[in-house]
């Protein structure tokens, strides 16, 4: 999982940049193999004067904004994020990134830390996709979910990502045995119903 801050709200603006990353590391059963880790990066000049009002609060009430300027260098804090996840999973392309949101921190880390994007297996796994569905389908098991306490920083972000997908987990994916008989039954009327879609 990862959690990412940067200095604005999108990707889409040239001088948003990444200020903050934390990652930990899971089993295949969000079982963390650590307590993982967070680097600050110290951000240019630009990144700090065009940071909107609202970022700018909420990186200065989490602590963030008075830390950069002790941040790394960003190669450096590149470098410092692979070695860590490459102790853990040496072999490249095998691990997803996982996180709410996850699309967005791909841009990021793919724009910023390339040697870290390329290592990662090219799926991720969006803890936000399955809250839209839960939301839609089983708005009671949505209404009950953990609430988020993180203090918006990185490596809390990842932590609360990991702790959702657990609960959605243990409630939502937990289903009782199917026979082998009730699969296929459950596969051929997805493949009726939709068979008109794909001739």
């Amino acid at each position: 999982m990862t959690g990412l801050r940067i200095n604005g709200d999108t990707a889409e603006k040239p001088d948003d940049e990444i200020i903050e990353i934390g990652v930990i590391i899971t089993d295949a059963f969000l079982n963390p193999v650590d307590s993982g880790m967070t680097v600050v990066i110290k951000p240019s000049a630009a990144a700090i004067e065009h940071m909107n009002s609202f970022v700018r609060s909420m990186h200065t009430s989490s602590g963030l904004l008075a830390a950069l300027s002790g941040g790394m260098a960003l190669a450096d804090a590149e470098s410092a994020v692979l070695d860590y996840i490459t102790q853990h999973v040496p072999q490249p392309k095998t691990a997803p990134i996982a996180g709410n949101t996850i699309m967005m921190d791909r841009v990021f880390i793919s724009k910023y830390m390339p040697k870290v994007d390329e290592h990662l297996h090219y799926r991720s796994i969006d803890v936000s996709a399955i809250k839209e569905i839960t939301m839609r389908w089983f708005p009671d098991v949505f209404s009950a979910m953990p609430v988020k306490t993180g203090n918006h920083r990185a490596l809390a972000d990842a932590v609360e990502s990991i702790r959702e997908l657990e609960y959605y987990r243990n409630i939502l994916f937990r289903m009782a045995p199917k026979t082998p008989e009730e699969l296929s039954a459950a596969s051929e009327d997805a493949t009726k119903k939709w068979s008109s879609y794909l001739s």
